[in-house]
């Protein structure tokens, strides 16, 4: 492991919180695409699959911020736990009536009730934030370093969930990614000396981080981009089954991971100076260009290798984010402010892949590459829109410098004096 990477992991309790988080992670990149998996195995539907993964990725991007505040509030482990518990519940209930063929309804019921299942990577970004909190290189490194924790967790999942439900029985993802959730998070809470302190609500503190210009411009954005993943998603999965090999598909999307992890153990050796919300706006046009081949694609092996160009763009551009994320938004709101680009992508996701699925079957595999190019588009355009609201403004910056509370920047500001 390089240096930098190295120094970060050197901090007691990172390693811990590091790898439950992978983990309870794992059903990020399970669910949806396991859910997808099963349906259309059961009943060959491909826009009813996407509708259902659609309603859960709604379903979780109204949800999620609202677990994410209580979380700011109360604290991880009162929060975590209980909600774990009613997702968990839900995706059982899924389960059991898609593998007993009960009314279509009741698929989406579960769906949405699933939909509580909680950020376990804001969660995760937060205890680095509160560790290296006044240290930029060391939370650019370890931003980094979960970014590439983000595309191992999308190399490994689809090809499980995939694999499971094609070669073992059709409900298998799922139940694994529901296996993996429960795990992760019990593992995650148990570690109590990194977890955040809670910021009980007053008034400085009250309302959403959403209210946050800058915060609402990232959210859109990657509401945008959320249709660019959930399109791909569920095209590359019904192009696989086109050319007769659908259980290949998990092997293309790792493949679109592994180019996104490759850029992000990179990037997160760079030291970067200069405005980040430049930068983004770079990642995102490069993620909309490298939609363009895709329209073009004949053969399994032409999408692998146009998949892992285009995830070069995305580990850079979804560090930077958080970087933003951190200027723009109030330590007191810091984890509800990272779910909340989460949920934009859950939101996009929940219209991509609901959007792929009816093109798909309307029109043929190739032809839902057409949903991503569209979504690319549609997030390059709001980055350029969106880009004067991401400059941070003086006052913007004092308030991060004060945590949004009078007693963090005063603890703070001793940190540094003692470091000096």
């Amino acid at each position: 492991m390089s240096s930098p990477y190295r120094a970060i992991f050197a901090a007691p309790g990172t390693k811990g919180f590091a790898a439950a988080g992978l983990v309870g992670r794992l059903p990020l990149s399970m669910l949806g695409i396991g859910v997808v998996t099963m349906i259309s195995q059961l009943t060959g539907r491909y826009g009813l699959a996407g509708a259902v993964s659609a309603t859960l990725a709604l379903s979780a991007a109204v949800l999620g911020p609202q677990v994410s505040r209580l979380v700011d509030r109360h604290g991880q482990r009162r929060v975590l736990r209980p909600a774990t518990a009613l997702a968990l519940t839900a995706v059982a209930g899924l389960l059991v009536s898609a593998q007993q063929r009960w009314p279509e309804w009741t698929l989406f019921v579960f769906a949405a009730g699933a939909g509580c299942v909680p950020s376990v990577g804001s969660m995760v970004r937060a205890r680095w934030a509160a560790l290296f909190h006044g240290s930029p290189r060391e939370l650019h490194t370890a931003y980094s370093a979960e970014s590439v924790i983000d595309e191992v967790v999308f190399i490994i999942g689809p090809i499980l969930s995939i694999g499971l439900s094609t070669s073992w029985f059709p409900e298998a993802g799922p139940l694994l990614a529901a296996c993996f959730l429960a795990i992760g998070v019990v593992w995650l809470t148990a570690q109590r000396a990194t977890e955040p302190k809670p910021h009980p609500r007053t008034d400085q503190t009250a309302g959403s981080a959403l209210g946050s210009p800058g915060l609402q411009v990232l959210v859109a954005v990657f509401a945008a981009t959320g249709a660019l993943f959930g399109s791909i998603d569920v095209v590359t999965v019904a192009f696989a089954e086109d050319q007769g090999h659908k259980a290949a598909s998990s092997l293309v999307l790792a493949v679109y991971a592994l180019g996104s992890g490759i850029a992000g153990a990179v990037f997160g050796l760079l030291h970067l100076r200069g405005d980040a919300a430049r930068r983004w706006v770079l990642g995102v046009c490069a993620m909309a260009v490298s939609m363009i081949p895709l329209q073009l694609v004949g053969s399994l092996p032409f999408l692998a290798v146009a998949l892992f160009v285009a995830g070069l763009a995305i580990a850079p551009t979804m560090v930077t984010t958080m970087a933003l994320v951190e200027q723009h938004v109030p330590r007191a709101k810091l984890t509800e402010g990272m779910t909340w680009t989460s949920t934009g992508l859950a939101v996009g996701v929940a219209l991509g892949s609901s959007a792929a699925g009816w093109v798909v079957d309307a029109a043929g595999a190739r032809a839902g590459y057409a949903v991503s190019g569209a979504a690319g588009l549609l997030a390059a355009v709001g980055a350029f829109l969106g880009y004067r609201r991401l400059r941070p403004a003086p006052e913007r910056v004092g308030v991060r410098a004060h945590g949004g509370d009078g007693k963090d920047g005063q603890h703070l500001a001793e940190q540094r004096h003692q470091e000096a």
